[in-house]
């Protein structure tokens, strides 16, 4: 079995390394317990494997679960059918639904392919991620269907989205996307500090909201001098807001509830920055 660093890059690689139920536990193993696990009651380690697929030290009697804090904790189904899922979610290009889950992997309910698609964009988010550095555009873009509103940033029924997408060279570096409530300067000042460190270069358009930027902590450079969203958008970021929309086009149509939002856009960043 390769170290569990190493990830298949084909199919028929996934294939050979999770072929059995005991290849996906032994591979989960030394991803949860890579020096070996450790009785954290009395420091042991040496423990039975148990019956009820649990690890019982053999000095004091506690009880390890393999699954236990995991997206598989309290799971019913095999884990090479969990593998399967995650497998087929990260090597689509567009958006995997819930039904195309069911269909592929013969679930007998479309909630709990809904719900393994939940818990899979949950944890494309790695806790405590690191913020872009370098030089990074900003900009939003507005999400939703067409509406005969005002356009923009003030636009009704739709989602902000801001985006920030760190320059690399010609090509766009790492991404990070966040839903805000308005395009205020409280709004983008919370969304920047949440996802651009401190004393990064910011390249943003002429818009008020980004005005306290050099304030807090950032180099503020304006390269776009019309605050107007839509017209004439910064390069990088447009490209991002292009791609996110034709995205979520691909199998929703467009049609993302605005209360799920935030995980369609994990995802995204997740896939993009892969």
């Amino acid at each position: 079995m390769p170290l569990f660093s190493e990830h298949p890059s084909t199919l028929l690689e996934f294939e050979e390394w999770f072929k059995t139920e005991k290849a996906c536990r032994d591979y989960l193993f030394r991803l949860r317990w890579p020096d070996g696990i450790r009785c954290p009651n009395c420091g042991h380690t040496k423990f039975w494997f148990k019956s009820r697929k649990l690890y019982q030290c053999v000095s004091c009697n506690y009880q390890a679960s393999l699954t236990a804090g995991t997206l598989f904790q309290g799971t019913r189904k095999p884990l090479l059918l969990w593998f399967r899922a995650m497998w087929y979610v990260t090597n689509q290009k567009q958006v995997v639904s819930a039904m195309g889950l069911q269909r592929v992997l013969g679930l007998g309910s479309y909630r709990t392919a809904w719900a393994w698609l939940h818990k899979l964009r949950v944890t494309m988010v790695r806790p405590g991620r690191d913020r872009l550095t370098g030089t990074i555009e900003v900009d939003e873009t507005c999400i939703g269907g067409e509406k005969p509103d005002k356009r923009g940033r003030g636009a009704e029924g739709k989602a902000l989205v801001f985006i920030a997408a760190k320059l690399d060279g010609k090509r766009i570096g790492r991404i990070r996307l966040a839903r805000i409530d308005n395009a205020s300067a409280p709004s983008l000042e919370s969304a920047i500090k949440d996802t651009i460190e401190l004393g990064a270069t910011v390249q943003s358009d002429d818009w008020n909201g980004y005005n306290n930027l050099s304030s807090i902590g950032y180099t503020h450079n304006v390269i776009r001098q019309i605050a107007h969203l839509g017209d004439n958008l910064l390069p990088k970021a447009n490209l991002v807001a292009s791609l996110l929309k034709r995205w979520l086009l691909g199998t929703h149509q467009g049609a993302v509830h605005h209360s799920r939002l935030e995980y369609y856009l994990d995802e995204f960043t997740f896939r993009f920055n892969r």
